[in-house]
């Protein structure tokens, strides 16, 4: 097959402040250069975009580095291998990769894995499969140190992270799994889809009567994806020993001022509370067993997944800003060719 010359790929070209816009952004045709040796040129057909690069917009240092202005960005992306030299890579092998946000990527193998799509759709690999499901399943049991008997608290629980937290916790023997959510549609399907003993709409009334309301005999373990009024409400609601992972504080990721919340933070003497700050990168050991346990409940239907999908990398912006937003339910990706 003759191999692409060019293809597109979107642009960083100014740094936002407050709320991405579209015009800080542009999608460019650049140049596709040939694999050399050890390397490997990758049609892209589903890219990922998560809630972690709206840091990387920022011009600050931080545990990844931030994008480039005028420079393709990146994320994770799966693909079918088009050109090889390097082996252990056929043409026709689908691959894992950091090298998204672009049609085409020409990247050294080693940093790509081969997935199979007789074993589960190329989809699940950037979500239930993927990174966020190993962020759920590491920040629960690991960092927040479940076990058997919790009352688990989960925000933004309808999204790629927190809706498997929650199932985790319930096929873990959890007391009692309460999630939140940003709408009524999303809170039906915490709890007649995936299995939460309740779950409330945050934009129904303040978030600590709600949690309150759900948890009435309070809650060991609270999995944070939000941030301000959530976190405040959960170590309100933390029984003695209670353990925070903070994986993400999606609230003020757009936010210009600093939080109102938490007030409360002295109840972590008290209450003898462990609050740890989570990066996936760190439990990168328990991929096998995280691969070996979650795809057996999802064969077993045990664990039930939602995606959604927006076509096109044309449209792959505004699929980032409505994962800003809320717009999806479970993990968004973007497809650009089965």
């Amino acid at each position: 097959m003759t191999l692409p010359t060019a293809g597109r790929a979107w642009h960083l070209t100014a740094r936002p402040q407050g709320w991405p816009t579209p015009d800080g952004f542009a999608l460019r045709e650049v140049p596709v250069e040939a694999p050399g040796e050890g390397q490997i040129l990758v049609r892209n057909l589903y890219l990922s975009v998560d809630p972690y690069m709206r840091g990387r917009m920022n011009d600050v240092r931080s545990y990844v580095p931030p994008f480039q202005l005028d420079a393709p960005m990146d994320g994770a992306a799966v693909g079918v291998v088009v050109a090889s030299d390097a082996s252990g890579f056929a043409v026709g092998d689908h691959v894992l990769h950091g090298l998204g946000w672009r049609e085409f990527a020409t990247l050294d193998a080693r940093h790509a894995t081969v997935v199979s799509a007789d074993l589960a759709p190329l989809s699940t690999y950037l979500g239930v499969l993927g990174m966020p499901g190993l962020t759920a399943y590491a920040g629960l049991l690991e960092v927040g140190a479940f076990t058997e008997g919790d009352a688990v608290f989960v925000s933004g629980a309808a999204g790629a992270v927190g809706g498997q937290v929650g199932q985790i916790a319930r096929l873990k023997g959890a007391s009692r799994v309460i999630g939140s959510a940003g709408s009524d549609e999303k809170v039906r399907l915490l709890t007649e889809e995936y299995g939460f003993d309740a779950a409330f709409n945050y934009k129904s009334g303040p978030v600590a009567e709600q949690l309150r309301a759900a948890a009435p005999e309070g809650i060991d373990v609270y999995f944070d994806n939000v941030g301000g009024d959530h976190l405040e409400a959960a170590l309100g609601a933390m029984n003695v020993h209670g353990r925070v992972t903070v994986c993400g504080m999606i609230a003020q990721y757009n936010a210009t001022e600093p939080p109102a919340a938490p007030h409360n933070l002295a109840l972590l003497i008290g209450k003898r509370i462990r609050m740890q700050g989570m990066l996936v990168s760190d439990h990168a050991s328990l991929q096998p067993q995280f691969v070996s346990e979650v795809s057996g409940w999802i064969r077993s239907g045990d664990l039930t997944y939602r995606e959604t999908v927006v076509d096109g990398i044309d449209n792959a912006l505004d699929a980032f800003l409505g994962m800003l937003k809320g717009e999806n339910t479970g993990k968004m990706v973007v497809r650009l060719a089965d």
